[in-house]
């Protein structure tokens, strides 16, 4: 007999959104929004026809059903995960330098490395972080995560990611004396600066941004400046003025409020991230490993 299972993604987003009693939570851990996981939860309690959860301003807590529900699932996709990562290790061993900025290993990969430890144990990674672009033929390192424009000269690029930005700040500043509540109340604001922005990215110009909203660009042009965008990010939480946030950094620090979204503007850059490397590379196992393992990651970001 046929067995009828719900999405995969729904059960995740439900077992996650309940371990951790957050939407938001749960969004982090699985690197999707809180809207995709309750649209998720939603989904999947249309189809067993029996709410999961009871919403309340508080917080989420589970149904009768949920709770019943919730053990065996978990035990299920313990299950899942430990003969998957069992197969994979016999199949996948070895180790791999994957080389990107510091800032988005910080924001996108570490707080995902777990998953892929647990999927890839015999897998080593080796995360280099170098500013400067490294030489396949003189360097030993196998992939390479860039952000550009592409195509890259001689090498094969994947597309992984898009990036959109928009303002954030701490939410202390949300209550402090100066109002900010719309785009032109920024001008009162200090702003953080990016002084590593290319010349062909405007969206991470706070100048440009000011002419695409039709103010003057003037106020735009002061704040605090950083060459290093771990250490911007770490001024906006500290509450130190509005930075424009790259969401692919960000997922942690907005699902557990640390950093909010100010408001709907953004601004979607023409680059991308892309896993670059020599075509050869991308034709051993241990490489095509990590690769699928990459875009899977980043798709959950659009579930």
């Amino acid at each position: 007999m046929r067995r009828r299972l719900p999405p995969l993604n729904a059960l995740r987003a439900f077992e996650a959104a309940a371990r951790h009693g957050s939407f938001a939570l749960a969004a982090a851990e699985l690197g999707v929004t809180p809207a995709a996981v309750s649209q998720q939860v939603k989904a999947l309690e249309e189809q067993l026809q029996l709410p999961l959860f009871l919403r309340q301003a508080r917080g989420l807590s589970l149904t009768n059903a949920g709770r019943a529900y919730l053990p065996g699932l978990t035990e299920g996709l313990d299950r899942l995960a430990a003969a998957t990562a069992h197969l994979r290790e016999g199949q996948a061993s070895g180790t791999l330098t994957l080389t990107m900025l510091a800032s988005f290993a910080a924001g996108w990969l570490v707080p995902r490395l777990g998953n892929f430890r647990r999927q890839y144990p015999g897998i080593d990674l080796r995360i280099d972080t170098t500013r400067r672009l490294v030489d396949f033929a003189r360097e030993d390192v196998d992939l390479a995560i860039r952000f550009g424009a592409g195509p890259f000269k001689g090498l094969d690029a994947v597309p992984l990611l898009d990036e959109e930005l928009f303002p954030v700040a701490s939410p202390a500043l949300l209550h402090g004396a100066l109002p900010l509540n719309r785009f032109a109340d920024l001008a009162q604001h200090q702003l953080l600066h990016d002084m590593d922005a290319h010349p062909a990215q405007p969206w991470m110009s706070w100048p440009r941004w000011f002419e695409r909203e039709g103010l003057a660009a003037a106020p735009a042009e002061r704040g605090l400046f950083f060459t290093d965008s771990n250490v911007l990010v770490a001024a906006a939480v500290a509450g130190q003025g509005v930075a424009l946030g790259r969401a692919p950094h960000l997922g942690e620090h907005l699902a557990k409020g640390r950093l909010v979204r100010l408001f709907e503007q953004s601004w979607k850059s023409d680059w991308r991230y892309y896993i670059v490397g020599p075509a050869a590379q991308f034709r051993r196992p241990l490489v095509k490993a990590l690769v699928d393992w990459l875009l899977e990651e980043a798709s959950h970001r659009a579930d």
